[in-house]
């Protein structure tokens, strides 16, 4: 698909992260005017509540976009979803009959704040990415033990904390928790030393489904609201002591940053591919009818506190084993009800090289080979006045499809008496 023609002339610059094929879902605030939703076109916010106001844009008999949140637009369904995107395009493309109308709700994206673009109704986070799995696997157990037996088989994850889940720009505080050093009789309290993050795609489920309640992988698939940036900040010797025999508890759950606009399935579905030749095939409930993975560049950068930013991986999407449906489908397989709202973690996306790995813990292969930056400093791990960044956008015909950024700086711990 080519690009789509926007009276918007910043949209259709080609490294734009936000042209008509965007579209992506927002919340913003300017001035005295309180948090409501908004859409990212080019280098402009469309503010919908204003939109909805003017009778312009109408999904329900309620407002639903006055609100500082899209779920309620969620709730609605895919069918409404369709209507919304083909009335935007109508709205902002090159030679709209209303664009006169619709002008004067453009606000300038550079005199905004993003907020968060929804609640988090619950976060799952997944380790389903093979590369991460393969190698995280092999600095612990060795390479013949890399993959626990049901890798191939289940898309693993456990259950995360939506109340720690944070839009990007906000500050993360240091953890602290217990460690235990190998040569230690007992463990100690204190701050994290080996904190990390993890590179991953969030997905945003829009429909919720009813306790007891399967849904095939399509299913899923079209429950799939978009898809955001996700950071799941890791404390990796919290982790190491506290993670057996019940998985990751307090090193996972003090902060999970995402990107403020969310990007629709319906714009990601020109870059659609299919997940990895299968080793072992799937039962037939996790097996995809069509490809469910998409084609998203993506990238980590590192800012020391004083220093220059600078990239220090680069992966794809597509680089995962299994999709965010098939996630969803087998999250949903036991019985468990899915909501609007809940969110997704990928599991981190590393791909075969070195500098596709998506966390710190691979790309230092757990300490034992430092990065050197481009100011001479070193780094296994995160330091205090670090900022971390996640990029992430798919190519397309003379455009892109981005998500804007995901970043957030470390602050030190709290002190404890």
């Amino acid at each position: 698909m080519p690009l789509m023609k926007s009276w918007v002339t910043s949209a259709n610059d080609p490294t734009c992260d936000f042209p008509l094929n965007n579209l992506p879902y927002g919340v913003f605030s300017n001035g005295d005017h309180e948090a409501r939703c908004g859409v990212a076109i080019g280098d402009q916010v469309v503010d919908m509540a204003a939109l909805e106001a003017a009778d312009m844009i109408t999904l329900s008999d309620e407002p639903v976009f006055d609100l500082p949140f899209w779920n309620d637009v969620m709730e609605l369904g895919p069918a409404a979803w369709t209507t919304l995107r083909e009335r935007l395009i109508a709205l902002l493309k090159d030679g709209a009959a209303e664009q006169a109308q619709v002008a004067p709700h453009l606000v300038p994206l550079a005199e905004v704040q993003l907020h968060m673009p929804l609640v988090v109704s619950e976060y799952t986070d997944f380790y389903a990415g093979r590369h991460h799995a393969t190698n995280v696997g092999t600095m612990f157990r060795g390479a013949e033990n890399a993959l626990p037996p049901n890798w191939l088989h289940i898309p693993i994850g456990y259950n995360g904390r939506a109340s720690t889940v944070v839009v990007s720009g906000t500050d993360i505080r240091r953890p602290v928790g217990q460690t235990k050093a190998p040569d230690a009789e007992m463990p100690s309290f204190g701050p994290c030393r080996r904190l990390d993050i993890e590179l991953e795609m969030g997905a945003i489920v829009g429909s919720s489904t009813q306790m007891g309640q399967p849904i095939t992988v399509a299913e899923a698939d079209r429950m799939i609201f978009g898809y955001v940036l996700l950071n799941d900040w890791s404390a990796r010797d919290i982790q190491a002591w506290e993670y057996q025999p019940l998985g990751p508890f307090q090193a996972k759950a003090f902060a999970t940053s995402i990107s403020p606009w969310i990007v629709t399935t319906a714009a990601l579905d020109p870059f659609r591919t299919s997940t990895p030749t299968r080793e072992q095939p799937l039962l037939p409930y996790l097996q995809e009818p069509s490809p469910m993975l998409f084609d998203i560049e993506l990238a980590v950068l590192i800012e020391p506190e004083g220093g220059e930013s600078e990239v220090i991986a680069r992966t794809n999407y597509k680089e995962m084993y299994y999709s965010a449906a098939q996630q969803l489908t087998h999250h949903a397989s036991s019985g468990c009800a899915m909501n609007a709202g809940d969110l997704l973690g990928s599991g981190t996306i590393s791909g075969p090289e070195k500098d596709q790995r998506g966390s710190l813990l691979e790309l230092s292969w757990g300490g034992k080979t430092p990065l050197t930056l481009k100011g001479g400093q070193e780094r296994s791990f995160i330091e205090d006045g670090d900022t971390l960044t996640l990029t992430g956008h798919a190519e397309g015909d003379g455009y892109r499809v981005g998500f804007g950024t995901c970043s957030g700086k470390i602050l030190p711990a709290v002190s404890f008496p």
